[in-house]
């Protein structure tokens, strides 16, 4: 088995920062032309960290995960269903019960994405999605995205593809999450996160955007740039993707995974065997994975126990509370295929082999 050093110093990609600890004591290795305090666009990684905000507010009564969201969020009263999901956006029924809060941070609000819906022709939900500026589908492009009212009302120009509860459906309800946070608390998200999570946790760089572009890493799409420091991330978004709009460190990272080590409910799984199941068959989630809050919890296998998720523009934190390991990957190479993600793989495995008795 390859070391981590040994992993890294091989991996094809234009740069690369990976933080692999065992309790406390963080080992950094770094390649090509970055540095251990670079800064990343971390993508789907965003879904923890905006998760972790939110199982805040229920611990302290600000929500209930059994409520409605009508409540705050009232343009999604009196939803309709497709009949099925390749259907024609006309062909509705009525939604069978309100979205909860639950359905929200549990991918089962009805809104997502599952990879069949990617046939040839695509879904008609895909068509509309795709056309319009929810960015569901694809890359973040923070420009394109409107302010966050905006974004609610064109998303609630669509139905739901499955009944809130049904089926487990990616990153859309990760975006929605963060529109209700916003309404119940009357705050904006940026602002609320760092006051509740980034702040006490001492993650000073992780943000929705920044200005020290200085330290943002160029974003890489095969051998073509993608996106530049001084492009879509140097300044503050009209929406703040709570799926996919973070940028941060190695450092800051660690720090958010260690704050989890005792094992909150969203590090947990969250569910039942039907959404599981649907989840499995999204082409999201492999068997041994189920999700809790906004992030992927290993339920079979030797590491039962650890969590973590991959960012589409080259991110990975994984950690596993239970052998007390961390480790994270940052690049800034799109996935494209299997190779991609295969690095970040052989580097979690390493670590495992090393630092784990």
């Amino acid at each position: 088995m390859s070391t981590v050093e040994e992993v890294v110093a091989s991996a094809d990609v234009p740069g690369i920062v990976v933080l692999a600890a065992r309790g406390d004591d963080p080992r950094v290795t770094t390649a090509g032309p970055v540095r251990r305090n670079s800064l990343f666009r971390v993508a789907s990684i965003t879904k923890p960290v905006v998760a972790a905000l939110a199982e805040r507010l229920l611990a302290e009564g600000v929500m209930e995960l059994d409520e409605s969201v009508d409540r705050w969020l009232p343009e999604l009263a009196g939803r309709r269903v497709l009949r099925s999901p390749d259907a024609a956006l006309d062909d509705t029924v009525p939604a069978e019960r309100p979205i909860t809060v639950r359905d929200v941070l549990t991918y089962t609000t009805g809104y997502g994405m599952t990879s069949e819906m990617f046939a040839d022709p695509p879904w008609p939900w895909v068509a509309a999605v795709t056309s319009g500026r929810l960015n569901m589908i694809g890359p973040p492009e923070p420009d394109r995205v409107p302010a966050p009212d905006a974004w609610l009302a064109e998303l609630v120009e669509l139905p739901l593809q499955a009944q809130p509860g049904e089926r487990w459906l990616y990153h859309g309800s990760g975006q929605l999450l963060g529109v209700l946070l916003a309404r119940v608390t009357g705050r904006g998200l940026p602002e609320l996160l760092a006051d509740r999570v980034t702040g006490p946790l001492g993650m000073v760089d992780t943000a929705f955007g920044t200005s020290a572009t200085d330290r943002l890493v160029t974003a890489w799409s095969g051998g073509e740039v993608w996106d530049t420091p001084d492009g879509a991330w140097s300044r503050p978004p009209a929406f703040p993707d709570a799926a996919a709009g973070l940028v941060s460190t190695v450092d800051d990272l660690f720090a958010f995974a260690r704050s989890l080590r005792d094992r909150p409910p969203m590090v947990r799984d969250q569910l039942t065997a039907a959404q599981r199941a649907s989840a499995h068959a999204s082409g999201f989630l492999s068997p041994e994975l189920s999700w809790g809050y906004g992030v992927s919890v290993t339920v079979d296998g030797p590491r039962t126990g650890a969590f973590g998720w991959a960012g589409g523009l080259g991110t990975s934190l994984h950690a596993d509370p239970v052998r007390d390991l961390v480790v994270v990957v940052l690049t800034q190479r799109l996935f494209t295929g299997p190779d991609d993600i295969a690095l970040h793989t052989r580097i979690v495995d390493a670590a495992y082999a090393e630092l784990v008795p």
